[in-house]
């Protein structure tokens, strides 16, 4: 049975995942502060945070109650920046200017490292929400031009992007950190490519299936996608949405699951 231990949750691990980086065997994130979901009930049992912060929602206080509860956990503190599209929740591609978009993504990582800075807390990563992830995981320029502002704004904070996809090739060239993320609750049309959630089947909502799901990423290698295909696949962080039903239960039995079949979790270290 998984105990939470704040010493435990920050680890430097020796092995050096496929991306060259040293970090833990795997991080467990969970998408938050986006005022959906228990998350006092979900954070325990992951170790990194990914915080809305200004874009698809998201404000100063609860940017402030969510890294609160991070500190609290020892998780690791990251911007989970998207569309300004609030009104979509940034699940819609959002036709703008490249120099508005940029300009937004700045201003949104700027608005949690303003928070942050007044709770003494250190940013160490960066995961982009919702269909600009999804946008930019399937195009190159957006990957890039997504990893040239976070370069721009902290070269020294971990990108986290689709594993196998435009963004983990990006986040390297500009000089980025960067860690490969796979995903537990939701269903894969392809190794990089998640299953729309507008079609049947995009979300797992079952536990077990999500436990076998992320156990396979992390230990073989490989994951099933929606039409029965094995598909290589290689992960240094699994994703839990704080949004899907059912989802404090599930973090808890997708930690204490991982743990029994030996995978060692952590956060993500600042630089």
């Amino acid at each position: 049975m998984f105990k939470y231990d704040p010493a435990a949750q920050k680890l430097r691990v020796g092995q050096v995942s496929y991306t060259g980086w040293r970090m833990p065997t795997l991080v467990l994130n969970c998408d938050c502060g986006e005022g959906v979901a228990d998350e006092a009930a979900i954070l325990p049992f992951v170790t990194a945070a990914n915080i809305a912060c200004g874009g698809h929602t998201g404000t100063a206080d609860t940017m402030r109650a969510t890294l609160r509860l991070a500190q609290h956990y020892g998780l690791s503190i990251g911007a989970h920046p998207s569309y300004p599209d609030p009104a979509h929740f940034g699940r819609r591609v959002l036709p703008m200017a490249e120099a508005d978009l940029r300009a937004s993504l700045l201003s949104q990582m700027r608005a949690l490292q303003a928070v942050a800075d007044e709770m003494q807390a250190t940013i160490a990563h960066v995961k982009l929400h919702g269909a600009l992830y999804n946008h930019a995981a399937a195009h190159a320029d957006v990957a890039m031009m997504v990893a040239e502002v976070v370069a721009a704004w902290n070269p020294q904070v971990m990108f986290v992007g689709m594993a196998g996809s435009p963004l983990i090739d990006a986040g390297r060239r500009v000089g980025l950190r960067v860690a490969a993320e796979g995903f537990a609750d939701r269903a894969y049309d392809r190794a990089d490519v998640l299953r729309s959630r507008n079609l049947p089947g995009a979300l797992i909502e079952d536990d077990a299936a999500a436990l076998t799901q992320a156990i396979r990423m992390v230990q073989q290698g490989e994951v099933v996608t929606y039409a029965g295909q094995v598909a290589p696949i290689h992960i240094d962080t699994i994703c839990i949405h704080s949004d899907t039903p059912g989802a404090a239960e599930r973090a808890r039995i997708l930690r204490e699951g991982l743990e029994r079949a030996g995978v060692v979790v952590g956060g993500f270290e600042p630089f």
